[in-house]
């Protein structure tokens, strides 16, 4: 007989059920102390494929393969508690067919245990998506400014910014709600268009670049954290960690030069015992006594 377990994370019909609601809050994160600490704030930790930018130093998420992908999603899925983990289906994993798509998602789930997969595209990809969630994959969409066709936009550009663009983008929400998706990623769209599209369809948006009105927001980690070199327009950095981080290796540069560190508090002294056998004791500082360091006796240095 088997043994039913409460679920304790959140899962993915928990997110289109905020629709309305209070903003639903999301970062992308790629390590497990990061998920820890963003599990505490955060209804969904999203590995994206920008980890291909952010931590591997690619220009584009189009190089990023599924095997990274997986890796850190183990890390996230490890590392986080509490939120919905959805994880990055990487360019060219999903495109070419359905049953191709089914395969590496299912491939994803099964590896990482994460809960969920997202999908760049609109309309071409809702027959994917629909297939995905009829077999058990929950599917969050990705419309807009989608990252993986940065080729074919021409770089990172805008979507929506004239009245003229709008009736596609409006089109390519309403087929991936009607395909099943639990929720949509509205990236780098303008203001008016994404609060259309937030009060036009049945399931929460989230914004990145988008509106504050759409139901949710997201953001890179590393980008609000002030731990990229450049970022968007859309971007508000919350902390100054990249200057935190190289005030802190400097002065550990300088320490180390100097021989401050490390001192006695950072180093190992013998055993009681041992110390009056201690070669090193009584001689001076920066050789072995008062420092705390195990010394040994060079070998091959005659009697």
């Amino acid at each position: 007989m088997s043994t039913h377990v409460p679920m304790k994370r959140t899962m993915a019909p928990d997110i289109t059920a905020r629709k309305g609601g209070d903003p639903i809050v999301s970062l992308t994160s790629y390590h497990a102390h990061t998920a820890a600490i963003a599990d505490k704030h955060c209804d969904f930790l999203l590995v994206g494929d920008s980890l291909g930018m952010v931590m591997h130093g690619y220009e584009t998420t189009v190089p990023v393969p599924l095997d990274l992908m997986i890796m850190h999603g183990k890390a996230v899925v490890r590392g986080s508690k509490r939120a919905l983990v959805v994880i990055d289906m990487p360019f060219g994993t999903y495109e070419e067919s359905p049953s191709v798509a089914f395969r590496n998602a299912a491939r994803v789930m099964k590896e990482t245990d994460c809960g969920a997969v997202k999908l760049e595209g609109g309309r071409r990809m809702a027959e994917t998506i629909r297939f995905l969630v009829d077999r058990g994959i929950p599917v969050m969409a990705h419309i807009g400014m989608t990252p993986q066709s940065v080729n074919v936009f021409g770089g990172f550009k805008t979507q929506g910014r004239t009245v003229d663009t709008w009736t596609a983008i409006e089109e390519d929400a309403r087929v991936v709600t009607e395909a099943g998706a639990f929720a949509i990623v509205l990236e780098a769209m303008s203001a008016p268009l994404a609060e259309r599209i937030t009060k036009a369809v049945a399931v929460p948006t989230i914004g990145i670049g988008a509106s504050p009105g759409c139901d949710g927001q997201i953001l890179v980690m590393e980008d609000m954290l002030g731990l990229s070199p450049r970022v968007p327009k859309f971007v508000k950095e919350f902390g100054a960690i990249g200057q935190a981080i190289d005030r802190a290796i400097a002065s550990y540069a300088s320490e180390v030069r100097a021989r401050t560190f490390p001192s006695t508090e950072h180093t190992y002294s013998l055993k009681s015992a041992d110390v009056a056998s201690d070669p090193g004791a009584g001689s001076p500082a920066g050789t072995g006594a008062g420092t705390g360091r195990v010394t040994k006796k060079p070998k091959n240095q005659g009697t």
